[in-house]
């Protein structure tokens, strides 16, 4: 099985990417830094005569990453009680690319991958985190993505995570799930 990590946060080094490497560890699977990329939001041309115009940045090259695993982690801080910006607009683009001739099949490829979430949050995260959960299965159920489990830790300022043991654990039972 193939994984990838596609990390959310714009923090090199930080409490999400920690837990990531705990869950998922660097020699395990392809980590993905969305912030090292350019990704454009999306413009909704869904309804329009002429559809989406091409875009040159590297959201297909991403797609393709993406579509080359069988198993997809998403791993973001909690931003505001949402997924951090980079991973949403990823997320938002993928619209685009269901109506993109070269990827007929996107839906269907990611109709056939398993996704897991690891997510890390300040403010009573393993409560006010669960919306985001709710959000990522809802669009896993979407694209027909299997949703495998979830990982929420606890942490205020950066390095704090490592105090948060039952995050670890999780993300330490997470891995022997993942293979």
């Amino acid at each position: 099985m193939k994984i990838a990590v596609f990390h959310g946060s714009t923090r090199e080094k930080g409490n999400t990417e920690y837990l990531a490497y705990k869950a998922v560890p660097k020699d395990q699977a392809t980590h993905i830094y969305l912030r090292d990329y350019n990704i454009q939001p999306i413009t909704d041309f869904r309804h329009t005569p002429e559809g989406f115009p091409d875009i040159h940045d590297d959201q297909l090259q991403l797609v393709d990453q993406m579509l080359a695993h069988d198993i997809l982690v998403f791993a973001t801080p909690i931003y505001w009680y949402g997924m951090a910006g980079p991973l949403k607009v990823f997320i938002d683009r993928w619209s685009q690319v269901m109506r993109d001739p070269n990827y007929p099949h996107f839906r269907e490829e990611l109709g056939n991958k398993k996704a897991y979430f690891i997510l890390v949050g300040g403010d009573q995260p393993t409560i006010k985190g669960l919306p985001l959960i709710q959000q990522l299965t809802y669009i896993c159920q979407f694209y027909g993505i299997k949703v495998g489990g979830y990982v929420i830790g606890e942490a205020r300022k950066p390095g704090m995570i490592v105090h948060d043991n039952r995050a670890l654990e999780a993300a330490s039972t997470l891995v022997s799930e993942l293979q």
